[in-house]
This record gives C-alpha cells, structure tokens and sequence, in this order.
C-alpha cells in the first residue's frame, strides 16, 4: 500500500480563540481539521482541569490537521502571532496517510 509522507499539527489554545484559529486554518486552505475537548492537564504552571468552569474563559481545546510537509512552515507562521501571548502548545511531527490527496 502507498503511504504518503505528511505533518500532523496538533494545537492546544485556549477555548476563547478557537474562531480565530479556525480563521487561520480557513485563510491558509487546509482542507480539514478536528477539534476536541481538553478535558484536563499539566503545564508550566501546574495541574489544570475544566470542571468548574461556567464560560469559556480557561477552558481549553486541541486542533489537529494534516498538512503537506510544504504548507508546515507557512502555517506555523501565521499562527504564531495569535499564540505569542496565550497558553498555547503547538506541536508538528511527521505522519504518513494513505489517502494523501485528502491533505
């Protein structure tokens, strides 16, 4: 079976920019994407979770797309400036799909 070689991006952002994010995705033609609940974690500043929370405020998501090892770069620099200042974690590793014209 043909694999073909892609990178997965995975994004944990705070809830309130997911639009925004999804804006970038939109604005720079990635085909699809998923997003999920973080439900709880452990970062820089200790244990976190969602239970309690009545707004979005503190509540966090994960976006994961695939893209072409081409469109990678690009992306990571237009979503840069939307992160710069919020808790965020963006992680790329390489991936192979078999449908390779879906990314």
């Amino acid at each position: 079976m043909e694999m073909h070689a892609k990178k997965r991006v995975e994004i944990v952002v705070e809830a309130p920019l997911l639009n925004r994010l999804l804006g970038i995705l939109d604005d720079a033609n990635v085909s699809g994407y998923t997003v999920l609940p973080a439900i709880a974690g452990r970062g820089h500043h200790g244990s976190w979770s969602r239970e309690g929370l009545a707004t979005d405020a503190g509540r966090m998501v994960v976006v994961v797309l695939i893209v072409s090892p081409d469109a990678a770069p690009g992306l990571m620099t237009a979503i840069r400036p939307l992160i710069t200042r919020q808790i965020a974690i963006v992680s790329v590793s390489d991936v192979q799909v078999i449908r390779g014209e879906r990314f």
